[in-house]
């Protein structure tokens, strides 16, 4: 989809007014990504660093001006909120729940009411845990569920799934939990690293091998589960049935965890 000359999709976060907030601006645009950010001069452009050891990786961020991202500031302007109701596909990180849940509530609730897809990641364990009453606020709405092993087993246990640990139970019953457009089935998708993915089809749950690679061609884990994610958009904004959103997630997973940073060739060779 970035190989396209116009641009496919829209961004809205925040950022401050400096250097790192250039090269945000820069590379959405070579991206041919329409990013609208919200630029404060209260806090820096977020950072974060990220030290890998073989295939494993540990990160430190300063949020900064991530934190700051104003609803009534930038998402209700007539300008942005038109951008939204262009879109028939809309994609959060689990993280935002942090920083403005009423914006999410927002934009889950007009995707309900027209009918289009909402997806949230749960993104991290802690967010599950300390961030629940928001998160299960905007659940009824999410049409498409992301996340990996851990955090669905932390999920699990804030529910009290009955203390299971197989995952694909775990996205069974997040699939069966209560939702508000009764038009769309919700769609639970975990991965599992290098192990199966697991994905709920209606009411059965079907896993989905990953591409295989040597041990010694990973170079950056960092950015896989994004990658997937970004993968599986670009397939079902074609409106691509859900094995084929499946293998572009593997497929561009594949591809970054073999370079360093989440960069991609300047072609893909996706079959």
């Amino acid at each position: 989809m970035i190989q396209t000359p116009h641009k496919v999709a829209t961004f809205f976060g925040c950022i401050g007014t400096d250097h790192f907030g250039e090269i945000l601006k820069q590379k959405a645009e070579e991206a041919h990504v329409d990013a609208r950010y919200y630029q404060q001069t209260q806090e820096p452009t977020g950072t974060c660093a990220a030290c890998i050891t073989g295939d494993n990786r540990s990160l430190v961020a300063n949020l900064a001006a991530a934190n700051c991202y104003n609803k009534e500031k930038h998402l209700d302007l007539d300008g942005n909120w038109e951008l939204v109701e262009k879109a028939k596909v809309y994609y959060i990180a689990g993280f935002f729940l942090t920083v403005s849940p009423e914006s999410i509530l927002k934009v889950a609730k007009h995707a309900s009411e027209n009918n289009k897809i909402f997806s949230l990641n749960l993104s991290a364990p802690f967010i599950s845990q300390f961030f629940k009453e928001a998160m299960m606020k905007v659940m009824p709405y999410v049409d498409i569920l992301f996340g990996n092993e851990t955090e669905a087993a932390t999920f699990a246990k804030e529910q009290g799934f009955e203390e299971t640990d197989d995952i694909a139970e775990i996205a069974r019953r997040a699939q069966s939990l209560p939702k508000v457009n009764k038009k769309r089935q919700r769609v639970v998708v975990f991965t599992q690293g290098k192990d199966d993915t697991v994905a709920t089809i209606g009411e059965k749950v079907t896993m989905f091998s990953v591409l295989d690679i040597d041990q010694n061609d990973i170079v950056d884990t960092n950015g896989a589960g994004d990658a997937f994610v970004g993968g599986f958009l670009s397939e079902l904004v074609q409106e691509r049935p859900l094995e084929e959103c499946i293998r572009a997630g593997h497929y561009a997973a594949n591809v970054i965890i073999r370079r360093a940073g989440c960069t991609f060739p300047e072609k893909p060779d996706f079959p």
